[in-house]
């Protein structure tokens, strides 16, 4: 383990070409959002900066930036700690993403084609196969982009917009409760995928309405984080 507590390897040392100060926030969002830093953890910036194999500007920048975004709490004479969410915040951000996210659903069902239906099915293999493997990182990836799939479907770019914004957060809320949600998640994909075929926009948006409300109350009841 490295003095942050990351396992050796989980961090790759960053190369100098390029705009170091944003791979430097990437990285470390990076390491956020899949909860390598956990909510809560003090972050120093010589051992980032030493991880990362960069000097400490750049990580000191990246940290500014992060407490800008809300991902990050600077505490005076404390320094630097991953934001701990408190669970009215997530609350919030799951119920807006539950609204986005079935409006997706009903218009994805209305434009949707056989092409889009066969994308839709193979993501959701690759994350049937992830849960079967009790692969969390792959489960998360597979989540989020069967969600990104149907959100492409519907075809309304300010709505696209919109979930791209909170995205990254809700992989990060997602996170803690995908070994939670197992199996049933996708079985629910499974059925918004023949709500969409069908062309029912109704049942697609209350498919998804369910599914998401189905995450949203699992992260409220969920253990460990």
């Amino acid at each position: 383990m490295s003095r942050t507590g990351l396992p050796r390897g989980a961090v790759e040392r960053l190369e100098r070409p390029g705009p170091l100060r944003e791979r430097v926030y990437e990285a470390l969002l990076g390491l956020i959002t899949t909860r390598s830093l956990r909510p809560g953890q003090h972050l120093v910036e010589s051992e980032l900066a030493e991880e990362l194999g960069v000097s400490r500007q750049p990580v000191r920048e990246a940290l500014q930036r992060l407490a800008t975004d809300g991902w990050v709490d600077l505490r005076p004479a404390q320094g630097a700690f991953v934001h701990e969410p408190s669970e009215d915040e997530a609350d919030q951000l799951l119920s807006v993403r539950a609204l986005l996210e079935a409006e997706a659903a009903r218009l994805a069902a209305a434009h949707s084609g056989p092409d889009g239906i066969k994308e839709l099915e193979e993501v959701c293999v690759r994350g049937e196969a992830a849960v079967a493997a009790d692969d969390v990182d792959a489960v998360v990836d597979a989540n989020a982009a069967f969600h990104a799939k149907v959100m492409e479907l519907a075809g309304n770019a300010v709505l696209a917009e919109l979930s791209a914004q909170v995205d990254r957060r809700v992989r990060w809320y997602y996170r803690p409760v995908a070994r939670q949600r197992g199996a049933q998640s996708w079985i629910e994909h499974r059925w918004l995928i023949e709500a969409i075929e069908l062309g029912d926009q109704d049942t697609a948006a209350a498919v998804m309405r369910d599914h998401t409300e189905q995450t949203r109350r699992s992260y409220h009841e969920r253990g460990d984080t």
